[in-house]
């Protein structure tokens, strides 16, 4: 009863007419992400870049830590926010080629909110500290790039100099980096 009593006072205010053909409705991760993304607070050392203003389900996001081993680095992550979104995480890449424990060659991020323990009442403002914090404090627990995790357990300060090799471009373990410092 409720429901058709409103479309009737809609019809009488006027707001009942129907859209026109070229207005698309909003998908559920439309509206998730506009909400996310109006709600994003972003540390001083982040900032978002949009390729397609239109296109919110698409963007980049820029880390330049501003301490620890990657002190001074620029690094560009890639979201891509799928269709069921907020019911599964966004898809996220590592664009710049990193040397780091949870980081792959292959730009691929080991981030546990990423993965098994995402949750709908998670937001794109989680995932970025999330990704933050991975520059503060690599987690060598739990690698994608088993070798960096290996150095960063046994001998910091290697890790450290393969770190600054690899930000300044440079081969660190027969892998070329190109330089990524901001």
């Amino acid at each position: 009863m409720i429901k058709l009593f409103s479309l009737k006072q809609q019809k009488k205010d006027g707001e009942g007419t129907p859209r026109s053909g070229n207005q698309k409705k909003a998908s559920a991760a439309q509206l998730r992400i506009t909400k996310d993304l109006s709600e994003l607070n972003l540390p001083k050392t982040c900032s978002t870049e949009f390729p397609d203003p239109d296109d919110l389900l698409n963007f980049k996001l820029v880390i330049c830590p501003d301490e620890g081993f990657y002190k001074g680095g620029r690094f560009i992550f890639s979201f891509k926010v799928g269709p069921n979104y907020p019911h599964e995480p966004p898809k996220v890449k590592c664009e710049t080629q990193v040397y780091h424990p949870n980081i792959d060659q292959q730009g691929n991020v080991c981030l546990n909110i990423l993965r098994e323990d995402w949750k709908p009442v998670l937001t794109i403002n989680s995932i970025v500290y999330g990704l933050q914090y991975l520059f503060l404090e690599p987690n060598a627990e739990d690698p994608l790039n088993k070798e960096a995790a290996e150095v960063l357990t046994t001998n910091r300060r290697v890790f450290e100099q393969n770190v600054q090799k690899a930000i300044r471009g440079g081969y660190v373990g027969g892998i070329y980096f190109d330089r990524c410092l901001k």
